[in-house]
C-alpha cells in the first residue's frame, strides 16, 4: 500500500502543471509545454535531453486562434484558473472570450474548447500552428514530427476537429510535392515526395502541427469538386465548442505506442485484427487475391487462394448497383444470401473475403435514382424555373445559370426538377438563361409538367458516370454496407472514391463521417477483424483504416506500371506509422516467374503486403502457373514468419536487385541473389564485309558459373542465334525464335523454348563449360538473322547467382 501511495504522489507531481506569474507549465513524462500570459506557446522541451524544440525567431504559437471575416485572429491574453485546468482566452479584436480545458495525462496533455462568446460569428476555431524545429520526418497524415531523439505530435480527439490547417474553404484535404531527399535507395533526390495532408507541414524552419474546427450552422458557397461555385449545406454537429485536441511528445520509437493509448484513453477507434490492435497486427500487410467469383465458381476461387498460400480472397466487383449495392444477379442470384454462401464457404477453408466498392457513387440503375429520384441525391446549386415546362419541351428556362454553366466536372449535365431527371446539352451564352437540347425524363425517371417557380437543381456527378449522395443519404449508403458486412460476414473492404463524399460540401469531413457511420454500424465480430484501406488516408481516419494500398498494374509492364509511385508510398507508410503495402499487381497468361519474384522481393524487403489480380482460369493458361503459385506462398510464409535480416531486407527494398526464394523444408529456405544486365541487339544494314553483332560488357561480381539467360525477339523471327563469351567461347543455338516466344537457360544441359504463356515447346542441348563466365569483366557478342530487318530486335536478359543465403523460421 505504502508503494501505491508513493507511485500516485510521483504521478501526481509529473502532470500537475506548474503555475507562474507569466503563464504555466503544462508536464508529461515525454513533453514539457510552456504557454505564457498572452496565449502563446513558450516552450514544448524533451525533458530526457532538456532540448526545446518550439520555433520562436518569428510567427505566432497560439493556443488557439480565431476567424471571423476571414480574418486569423491570435490570442492577446490567457488567464489561468485556480485550478491550472482551465485558461481564459481574449481575443480583442473581434471582443471575444474563449474558455479551454487542459487535462494533464501520463503521456499527453488535452486541450478541449468548452465555452466561446460570440460563437455564432466565428467561422472557425485553429489549434496552433505550434511551430518546431524539427524537420528530419513529417508526417503529415497522423500529424507526428520526429528527428532521432524526439517525436512531437497532435491527435484530433473528435470527428469535428479536422486535422490541418483551413486552406481550403471545402475542407477537401491537401495533397502537394516538395522537393526532397527520400529514404528508398533507387529514386533519385531530385524527384518530388508527395505529401498528402497537412496535419503536420515541413517547414522552411522545420515543421509545424495544427487541426481546427469549422462553425457549420450556415451554408456557404465554396469551391469543390472542380466547380467554382458548389453549396456547402449547413451541418447541425456540435460546431467548435467541445472542440479538442491532443499534444504529445516521446522518443520515436514510442509513437505508436502513445498513439494506441490515446485511442483507448481518448474512446477513439481501436479497431484489432486477429486479436492485436491493427496498427501493430501482422496480419495488417496480408497478401490477398483480387478475382472475380459467385456462387458456382468459389470452389475454384477459393483453392487458387490456398495454393497461393494466401489468407483473403477479394472480389473486385460484386455489385449490380452502388448505392443499394444489389449484388450482380448472375453470379449472386440470391442477392447478399449468395454472397453469404460463397463467405462461408471460404470461412471453411480458413479464408476471408473481401469486397471493392466506390463508397458513395450512386448508379444511374440504382432505386436511388430510378425510377424516383432521391432528394437526398447531392447538388452543386439551385435556381428556379422561370416559365412553366411542359412535359416535351427540350429548352428550359432559369433565373440563374452560376451552377449549370461550370463544365469541367460536368458528367452527366443532369439537373432534378420535382421527380424529374433532366439532361441538357449546354447553358445558352446570354439571357433569359436556357438549357438547351434537353432529354427528358433521363434514367427511367418520367418527363412531368413543371411550374415557374419551382426549384430546378444541378446534380453533383462523378467522371464515372454516377451520381453521388449528400451527406445524409451517403450516411444511409455507408450504413447498407455495414449491413451487408454484418450479415454476410465479410472482412475486408476498400472504400475506392471516398473522396466521392466531396459531394457534401465538407471535404475530409465529409469522408469521415461516411467511414465513421460504416465503422460503427459493424458488429463486434467484424470490427475487430476487418481489414479496410480507401482511395485517400485522413488524420482521424487513420484510427480506423488498416493500411493503404495505391499502386496500379494497368498502365505499364508488370515491374513498371507506377513503380516509383509505390516506392514513395513507403516512404510515406513509414512517416505516418501505416502498415505497408506495394499496391495492385496483375498476373496474366504470360507473366513469367522472373517477374513474380521481383514482386514478392520488394514485398519482404518493405515488410509490404500486395494485391495480385488473377483467376484460376489465368492461373490454368499460364503455363508457369503452379510454380508462381508456390512461389507466392513460399515466399509470403517466409515473410510473415519475419526470417530475412535488416541488411536483406534493405538490399531488397532496392528494385536493381533480384532474388530467388528456393524451399529447402517447411520451415527453412536458401535466399538466393541475382546479378542482372539487360541488353538489346537490333537489326542493322551495314556495308558489306562489316560485322553486324552487337558488343556488350558487363561485370560478374560472383564466382565462375555458366551464364544464364532469357532470349525473346520483337518483330521478327530471330534464327542463327550466336553469342561469343569474351572473344574465345562461341555458342551457336540451333533454334528459331519467334516473337512472343522465350528460351531460357539457368544452367545444366539443356535450355527450353517456351510460348508467349510459358508453355515449353521443346528443349534444346547446352554445354555448361561453353556458357561458363568467370568473376570480373565479361564481354560477350551477340549475332543473329532476322526474318524482317526493320524494327527487329533480340532482347536478352543475362544473369549470374551469388552465394545462398539461408534462411529459417525461428
Amino acid at each position: 500500500m505504502k508503494l501505491l501511495k508513493t507511485t500516485i504522489l510521483i504521478l501526481t507531481i509529473l502532470m500537475v502543471g506548474c503555475q507562474k506569474e507569466d503563464g504555466i507549465v503544462l508536464t508529461t513524462k515525454g513533453l514539457e509545454i510552456g504557454i505564457n500570459s498572452k496565449g502563446q506557446l513558450t516552450m514544448l522541451k524533451n525533458p530526457g535531453n532538456d532540448k526545446d524544440h518550439l520555433y520562436q525567431k518569428e510567427g505566432s504559437n497560439g493556443l488557439m486562434a480565431i476567424r471571423v471575416h476571414g480574418e486569423l485572429e491570435n490570442p492577446a491574453s490567457m488567464k489561468v484558473g485556480e485550478s491550472g485546468e482551465r485558461f481564459t482566452l481574449t481575443y480583442p479584436k473581434n471582443n471575444v472570450e474563449a474558455v479551454v480545458k487542459a487535462t494533464q495525462k501520463e503521456g499527453y496533455v488535452t486541450f478541449e474548447l468548452i465555452s466561446i462568446t460570440h460563437a455564432d460569428k466565428i467561422e472557425l476555431a485553429l489549434w496552433g500552428p505550434y511551430r518546431t524545429d524539427i524537420k528530419e520526418t513529417i508526417g503529415e497524415t497522423v500529424g507526428v514530427v520526429r528527428n532521432k531523439d524526439f517525436a512531437f505530435g497532435i491527435q484530433a480527439l473528435n470527428k469535428r476537429t479536422l486535422g490541418g490547417f483551413p486552406s481550403t474553404e471545402d475542407d477537401s484535404t491537401p495533397s502537394y510535392d516538395i522537393f526532397g531527399t527520400t529514404s528508398l535507395i533507387d529514386v533519385s533526390d531530385s524527384l518530388k515526395i508527395l505529401y498528402r495532408g497537412n496535419t503536420a507541414l515541413p517547414r522552411d524552419y522545420g515543421s509545424s502541427i495544427q487541426a481546427y474546427a469549422r462553425n457549420r450552422d450556415n451554408p456557404r458557397v465554396v469551391s469543390a469538386m472542380g466547380h467554382g461555385k458548389y453549396v456547402s449545406p449547413s451541418f447541425k454537429d456540435e460546431g467548435i465548442v467541445g472542440s479538442k485536441i491532443a499534444l504529445f511528445g516521446c522518443s520515436p520509437n514510442e509513437v505508436l505506442a502513445t498513439l494506441g493509448a490515446i485511442e483507448v484513453t481518448e474512446g477513439l477507434p481501436h479497431p484489432v485484427l486477429e486479436g492485436k490492435w491493427a496498427k501493430e497486427s501482422p496480419a495488417a500487410t496480408s497478401a490477398y487475391l483480387i478475382q472475380e467469383f459467385g456462387v458456382n465458381t468459389i470452389d475454384k476461387a477459393i483453392a487458387l487462394t490456398k495454393k497461393a498460400g494466401l489468407d483473403y480472397l477479394y472480389h473486385p466487383g460484386p455489385f449490380e448497383n452502388w448505392g443499394h449495392f444489389d449484388l450482380k444477379k448472375n453470379e449472386f442470384p440470391e442477392n447478399w444470401k449468395s454472397m453469404k454462401f460463397c463467405v462461408d464457404r471460404a470461412a471453411a477453408a480458413g479464408i476471408k473475403v473481401g469486397v471493392h466498392t466506390l463508397s458513395n457513387f450512386i448508379t444511374t440503375n440504382d432505386p436511388y435514382v430510378t425510377p424516383v429520384p432521391d432528394k437526398r441525391l447531392a447538388k452543386v446549386g439551385s435556381s428556379i424555373l422561370t416559365t412553366v415546362v411542359a412535359e416535351d419541351d427540350i429548352n428550359i428556362k432559369i433565373e440563374d445559370p452560376t451552377y449549370f454553366d461550370q463544365m469541367e466536372n460536368n458528367n452527366l449535365h443532369a439537373v432534378v426538377v420535382g421527380e424529374e431527371i433532366i439532361r441538357y446539352e449546354m447553358v445558352s451564352k446570354a439571357a433569359p438563361w436556357t438549357l438547351l437540347n434537353c432529354q427528358r425524363g433521363a434514367f427511367g425517371t418520367v418527363a412531368s409538367k413543371h411550374s415557374a417557380g419551382d426549384e430546378i437543381s444541378k446534380l453533383a456527378d462523378h467522371a464515372y458516370k454516377t451520381f453521388l449522395g449528400n451527406i445524409s443519404l451517403s450516411e444511409e449508403m455507408a450504413g447498407t454496407l455495414a449491413d451487408l458486412f454484418n450479415e454476410v460476414g465479410l472482412k475486408q473492404i476498400s472504400f475506392d472514391g471516398l473522396e466521392g463524399n466531396y459531394s457534401s460540401g465538407m471535404g475530409a469531413y465529409g469522408e469521415l463521417l461516411f467511414v465513421d457511420t460504416w465503422y460503427n454500424k459493424l458488429k463486434p465480430v467484424i470490427k475487430n477483424d476487418y481489414i479496410m484501406d480507401a482511395s485517400r488516408s485522413g488524420h482521424y481516419f487513420w484510427h480506423m483504416f488498416t493500411r493503404m494500398n495505391w499502386g496500379e498494374p494497368w498502365y505499364a509492364g508488370f515491374r513498371e506500371s507506377q513503380t516509383t509511385y509505390r516506392l514513395l508510398n513507403q516512404d510515406y507508410f513509414r512517416r505516418n506509422y501505416i502498415p505497408s503495402m506495394l499496391g495492385w499487381f496483375s498476373m496474366r497468361e504470360g507473366t513469367g516467374l522472373e517477374d513474380i519474384e521481383w514482386m514478392l522481393a520488394r514485398s519482404a524487403g518493405f515488410e509490404a503486403g500486395y494485391a495480385l489480380v488473377t483467376s484460376a482460369d489465368i492461373a490454368d493458361k499460364n503455363g508457369l502457373g503452379e510454380e508462381i503459385l508456390d512461389k507466392i506462398k513460399q515466399w509470403e510464409r517466409a515473410r510473415k514468419a519475419d526470417v530475412f535480416s535488416p541488411e536483406q531486407k534493405k538490399s531488397m527494398e532496392n528494385i536493381e536487385n533480384e532474388f530467388s526464394l528456393e524451399a529447402l523444408s517447411d520451415d527453412s529456405w536458401n535466399l538466393v541473389p541475382y546479378s542482372v544486365w539487360r541488353f538489346e541487339h537490333k537489326a542493322m544494314i551495314v556495308q558489306p564485309g562489316q560485322p553486324v553483332w552487337s558488343t556488350f560488357t558487363f561485370k560478374n561480381g560472383h564466382k565462375a558459373q555458366p551464364l544464364q539467360f532469357i532470349l525473346s525477339s520483337v518483330n521478327a523471327i530471330a534464327s542463327h542465334i550466336a553469342v561469343e563469351i569474351d572473344d574465345f567461347k562461341k555458342n551457336e543455338l540451333n533454334i528459331s525464335l519467334a516473337p512472343g516466344q522465350y528460351l531460357k537457360y539457368t544452367g545444366g544441359n539443356e535450355a527450353v523454348l517456351y510460348d508467349k504463356t510459358w508453355h515449353k515447346i521443346k528443349s534444346i542441348a547446352m554445354d555448361p563449360q561453353q556458357w561458363n563466365v568467370g568473376k570480373g569483366d565479361i564481354k560477350i557478342k551477340v549475332d543473329c538473322q532476322f526474318s524482317d530487318e526493320g524494327d527487329a530486335a533480340l532482347k536478352l536478359e543475362l544473369k549470374t547467382s551469388g552465394p545462398p543465403e539461408k534462411v529459417t523460421v525461428k
